[in-house]
């Protein structure tokens, strides 16, 4: 009898092992699937306001069918109405033309990166996710 309690306290605590590792593994991924959401989210609001400032003219604070003035503006985000850094994410705009530009988004918690070309109309394509 001994040994059979024995047997199955083991055989137990084998299975509640395994269940926990998988739970773990489950919300790790979950985790990064939600950032790379919400990073690809960021980037399409990007999208959005970038195509609302192209349309915009220049004497209302817009780009008069151009990105150009955000290669030389101080603060190209702001003229977006997106925030650079903010507590969970990271944006970065290159290869600013007059007909698009590049934006990265890069979350802060699970280290996953959203890229995506912008032109007047908003996001080109699906955006590239880069997932640790």
């Amino acid at each position: 009898m001994g040994q059979q309690q024995l047997l199955l306290i083991v055989l137990g605590v084998i299975i509640v092992g395994v269940a926990i590792v998988v739970g773990i593994n489950m919300f790790s991924q979950g985790a990064v699937n939600a950032e790379a959401d919400r990073l690809v989210q960021e980037v399409n609001t990007v999208g959005s306001n970038a195509a609302a400032y192209w349309r915009k003219p220049v004497q209302m604070g817009g780009g008069g069918r151009s990105f150009t003035p955000l290669s030389t503006a101080t603060n190209p985000y702001a003229m977006l109405g997106v925030q650079d850094t903010t507590a969970n994410t990271i944006l970065a705009l290159s290869g600013i033309s007059a007909t698009g530009f590049t934006v990265t988004a890069t979350g802060r918690s699970e280290g996953v990166t959203v890229e995506a070309t912008i032109n007047e109309d908003g996001v080109v394509g699906s955006p590239t996710i880069t997932k640790p």
